[in-house]
């Protein structure tokens, strides 16, 4: 049984259970995860029929689709029974076609071997501009820090290099000799950048002193820059360097002002600026990079109050405008040559994002497009002529139809009157009525949840469930706006919006609250567990993965990793009204004693960004204080990280485990 709470006399009880490594902690884990063995044992485990439905699904040896760059083809190809992929090369063909010639074929990088039956995650991946040596970085740990790798192509003699806590970055100088690198400090805040040469010592460069800002360092399209971006959660500044000159002084482009937000790249016209400097929309500028100073800028696409200008792509060819419009993303193409024109997408509900693998002076670029029902599909775009052609499509095995399955977008009304998109896939020949539903919610960050494609989520769709996606404030789905008005003091409408998206779910007949599941991770856990404080009986299952549930007392804890730079997204807890704030929407310091539906809760032990005891902490006082009797599991991943399990079978089972518990909450239709 799991360890009780000690009786003590701090505010919470719970706090033991952040005593990381020590026996009381580690067996509290363990207990729990007896449990949820012993639970899912006594409940029609499905775990294993799941994980060979998933499995038959994918193609298991599999050759990717190969990245072009000067004479060679680079590419990955996975096999049969191998958790990893192997990074290969070969001669380009002399037509320019991507035709793989595998006598001149070369590994590269093996990560099956790398792995053994420990946890390992590839950082970066990258070849220097003459070919012949490959770096790359490590996590073995799920901790998020790298080991630093540089590997000779022609000798195949790898050295490790000597730097600790890097963040795993990596980008070559163009005398592919010099490498830049980030490490991070105390807190594993990326804060520190390096020059680094085979056959010399490290050398600092940059120290970012700021707790509420991270350092990122990568190479123009052009490949004629470098960039170090120093940004926080609102506010940016860059600073540039000529590719072919590592050891020459960085230069300052625009000096942070708080709320200025700006990304830079450079293309044939020069430095290409995307800034939010007049309005929170964001415009685009041009600058000479012989004077990159702000004064200097020239705005050549204004903001436009109805869209957000979220991304732009630059080649040789053209310039590719990535806008936001109605929680989709449009693509309006500029090029060198020939008139401007619109990428249309055949779906009502889809993701579209511009993809690398072609050089710079290619006149194609690569485009990734899927929907809830259609897999994914990598498209040359022709930027002059607006040609396109499919390169790959995703492959599913065993007889997959889209047509069998039917995407809309929904509009639910939240409790200030906003309209609230939800993406909603499921049987096209579905008997009418109520079914199992599984609905999904993240809100933070500004980050958009484009509708992706799942293998996986076959196995439920299959059996009668229908998915769904609630597009609620806190993401950036509708916009920058969208984003604003879920953070800081407007962070309740991104609860409001989730439980306004259930009931919409509800009362157009798509499902009830005895079929309802929900889920989310992360961030997107922490709305999870504020739900269901709020509104317990509206749901009958939740998933909560990694969830940030600890809110308040993280936040309150500056020592901790990220804390500081969280604080404009969460609030800096300092102020009595901040934490006030925080404290009334917190998920675990809201648990309360009233029935809770099943619970499904993940936990990665060496998580360093939303700590293992979040959830630990949070199911012990859940279990302490619930007045019902539905299932509350806690499945720590005791040698893995925020992302989960690093091998492709291992991420399939742990999946496979939470559709088996859902399937035993909430029977298929």
């Amino acid at each position: 049984m799991p360890v009780p709470a000690r009786r003590d006399t701090t505010a919470d009880p719970y706090a033991w259970l952040e005593e990381r490594d020590s026996p009381d902690v580690l067996a509290y884990l363990n207990g729990e995860n007896e449990l949820t063995e012993q639970w899912l044992a006594r409940h029609n485990d499905q775990r294993e029929v799941l994980f060979n439905e998933i499995r038959s699904r994918i193609r298991e040896t599999d050759l990717s689709l190969p990245a072009v760059w000067g004479p060679w083809l680079y590419y990955q190809r996975t096999e049969t029974g191998a958790e990893y992929p192997r990074f290969y090369r070969c001669q380009r063909p002399a037509d320019g076609g991507l035709e793989i010639d595998e006598g001149s074929e070369t590994l590269l990088l093996d990560l099956n071997a790398l792995a053994g039956d420990g946890f390992l995650q590839l950082g970066d991946y990258a070849i220097s501009p003459d070919h012949q040596w490959l770096a790359y970085s490590l996590d073995c740990q799920g901790n998020e820090t790298y080991q630093l790798y540089l590997k000779n192509l022609a000798s195949d003699e790898t050295t490790e290099l000597e730097l600790e806590q890097a963040d795993g970055s990596l980008v070559w100088a163009a005398d592919s000799a010099h490498l830049f690198a980030i490490t991070m400090d105390e807190t594993s805040r990326p804060a520190y950048l390096w020059r680094l040469h085979p056959r010399k010592s490290p050398v600092q460069l940059f120290h970012e002193a700021d707790q509420r800002f991270y350092l990122h360092v990568y190479r123009s399209s052009s490949e004629q820059w470098l960039l170090l971006a120093s940004a926080s959660k609102n506010t940016s500044e860059v600073q540039i360097l000529p590719a072919d000159q590592p050891i020459a002084d960085w230069q300052l482009m625009a000096a942070r002002a708080d709320g200025h937000e700006y990304h830079v790249d450079h293309g044939p016209d020069g430095l290409v600026i995307r800034s939010n400097a007049e309005g929170e929309n964001y415009c685009l500028y041009l600058a000479n990079p012989d004077r990159p100073g702000q004064s200097d800028w020239r705005r050549v696409i204004a903001t436009d109050p109805q869209r957000t200008l979220e991304d732009f792509s630059v080649q040789a060819g053209g310039l590719l405008l990535h806008y936001r419009d109605q929680g989709l993303v449009t693509l309006e193409v500029s090029p060198t040559e020939g008139e401007e024109y619109v990428v249309d997408m055949p779906d009502a509900v889809y993701s579209l994002h511009v993809q690398g693998g072609e050089e710079y002076e290619s006149a194609w670029v690569r485009l990734r497009y899927e929907s809830l029902n259609r897999p994914a599909q990598v498209l040359a775009l022709h930027l002059a002529s607006g040609e396109r052609r499919v390169l790959k499509q995703v492959p599913v095995e065993g007889g997959f139809d889209a047509e069998d399955y039917q995407v809309s977008r929904e509009w639910a009304i939240s409790a200030d009157g906003t309209r609230v998109p939800i993406s909603l896939v499921r049987l096209r020949d579905r008997e009418p009525g109520p079914a199992p539903l599984y609905l999904y919610g993240y809100g933070a960050y500004g980050a958009s949840m484009d509708p992706w494609f799942s293998h996986a989520r076959l196995s439920l769709l299959q059996r009668g469930w229908q998915f769904a996606i609630a597009h609620v404030r806190g993401g950036a789905d509708l916009g920058e706006a969208w984003y604003q008005n879920g953070k800081l003091e407007h962070k309740e409408n991104t609860f409001s919006d989730f439980i306004a998206c259930a009931e919409h779910l509800i009362a157009e007949g798509f499902t009830s609250r005895e079929k309802l599941a929900i889920a989310g991770g992360s961030a997107g856990g922490l709305l999870i567990g504020n739900v269901i404080n709020q509104r317990p009986g509206l749901f009958a299952a939740a998933v909560a993965d990694v969830p940030f549930v600890d809110v308040f007392n993280t936040m309150n804890n500056p020592e901790l990793p990220l804390t500081v730079g969280e604080y404009e997204e969460w609030g800096d807890m300092r102020d009595p009204v901040v934490a006030e704030r925080v404290r009334s929407y917190a998920p675990y310091e809201q648990v309360r004693r009233q029935d809770y539906p099943a619970l499904f809760v993940t936990a990665g032990y060496h998580d360093m960004r939303v700590q293992y005891w979040e959830a630990a902490k949070w199911v012990a006082k859940l279990r302490h204080s619930k007045t019902d009797h539905h299932p509350l599991l806690l499945r720590t991943q005791m040698s893995a990280g925020h992302g989960g399990a690093s091998g492709r079978y291992q991420g399939m089972r742990e999946l496979a485990e939470e559709y088996s518990f859902l399937l035993a909450v909430i029977p298929a239709a």
